[in-house]
């Protein structure tokens, strides 16, 4: 969705230039997680409600008590009427902090859980292959057989079963 990447990159840029660190992007995220939610979205889009209403529902929800500057980019997200970009906003202000501090979010998709141990390993060694420190987490997808793919970015590093099976396809149909 350009047109929804397009309506957020003010609004996330406006925050990073107002001080936007990890302690306000992981408030952001938790309003885009709040956003997310399809009942919110339809109390919103009532026209008998207002804007304040919104903002306090919202505000009883959030568990952690929200900074000055993250309440008044609430107030401006929603007297906007852009409630439904939020998670994308979320997105790329946390891409913002991110490039700021030199890390990146690393998604291991993994065929089996992956235990705090296991991943302790893991993740030092692909941090040395992509050459970046990484927050990592980890999906679960049981499609995958065995190994791992990892997302950073526009990057994939693909050692899963699943793939490899795939590559093994295509060199016997060749």
């Amino acid at each position: 969705m350009a047109e929804l990447a397009t309506i957020a990159r003010p609004y996330a840029e406006a925050l990073f230039k107002a001080g936007g660190d990890a302690a306000a992007a992981e408030q952001v995220n938790a309003l885009a997680a709040i956003a997310n939610d399809p009942q919110l979205r339809l109390f919103a889009d009532n026209p008998k409600v207002s804007t304040g209403q919104v903002y306090d529902l919202i505000s009883a929800v959030v568990k952690t008590p929200l900074t000055t500057m993250v309440q008044n980019f609430l107030h401006t997200v929603l007297d906007n009427g852009r409630l439904a970009t939020l998670p994308e906003i979320a997105a790329q202000f946390q891409a913002l902090v991110n490039a700021r501090s030199g890390v990146s979010d690393a998604t291991i998709y993994s065929a089996f859980a992956i235990d705090s141990s296991a991943l302790a390993t893991v993740v030092p060694a692909l941090e040395k292959r992509f050459a970046k420190k990484l927050n990592a987490s980890v999906v679960v997808q049981p499609e995958l057989i065995g190994g791992i793919r990892v997302v950073v970015g526009d990057e994939v590093l693909d050692t899963s079963v699943k793939a490899r099976l795939e590559q093994m396809k295509t060199a016997l149909a060749a």
